[in-house]
């Protein structure tokens, strides 16, 4: 099952940082964790960028058992 990282924002909305998830696209993958996490969450990944195994992708990538799907929200802060 394919494995979903969450980092700042969206690992607090989800209040976790992994999980997996079922899925045999990107789209299924994070339709199945926004209807988990609900929609603080869902806010959040309309504003992240996703990976998949490092890399860029849109949702219609396939996935298979051991990728991983990373959740980048946008950073802010600094001086």
């Amino acid at each position: 099952m394919p494995v979903l990282r969450l980092f700042a924002q969206a690992r607090e909305a989800a209040g976790t940082g992994r999980v997996e998830l079922a899925g045999e696209s990107l789209e299924e993958l994070l339709d199945g964790a926004r209807q988990q996490f609900g929609p603080g969450f869902s806010e959040v990944l309309d504003h992240s960028m996703v990976w998949v195994n490092g890399d860029p992708a849109p949702a219609t990538t396939p996935l298979v058992a051991d990728d991983e799907v990373a959740v980048l929200p946008p950073v802010s802060g600094g001086s």
